[in-house]
């Protein structure tokens, strides 16, 4: 029997927990303490944004760096976390949520962001018409 795909929507479901780890490498300083976010962490953090603000990636990694004591957060987590949000929001729409129910991920991905040339052009025609929407 063959196994069913997972959704972005599963994938935002993930139990895994986030991580504080010193960092053994030279991509961040040695010896730095790092969140090592889970996408739960990155969801629930851009769903506290109030509506009209927008914080860019390097804002939302200085902000959960803080909120969890740590120095830094990891740069490739948060990218890869930041496409299953956006990636679980636009599925969730799609499939007929609304979006005052959805994670708004259009206040931290704007058209310039890395995760956002990596949607479809219709995700990213959605979080562009939000942006627009909130004056972002």
């Amino acid at each position: 029997m063959a196994t069913r795909k997972k959704t972005w929507i599963d994938k935002l479901n993930s139990p895994i927990p986030h991580e504080l780890k010193r960092m053994p490498r030279d991509s961040m300083k040695k010896g730095e303490l790092a969140l090592v976010p889970s996408v739960r962490v990155v969801d629930d953090f851009i769903r506290s944004i109030p509506k009209g603000t927008s914080v860019n990636v390097k804002e939302l990694r200085q902000a959960l760096a803080r909120k969890f004591r740590a120095e830094v957060t990891c740069p490739i987590y948060t990218g890869f976390h930041l496409r299953t949000v956006a990636e679980a929001a636009c599925e969730a729409h799609t499939g007929g949520a609304r979006v005052a129910d959805i994670t708004p991920v259009w206040r931290v991905l704007d058209a310039t962001a890395p995760t956002v040339a990596k949607l479809s052009p219709e995700n990213r025609a959605f979080i562009a018409k939000q942006r627009a929407k909130e004056g972002l």
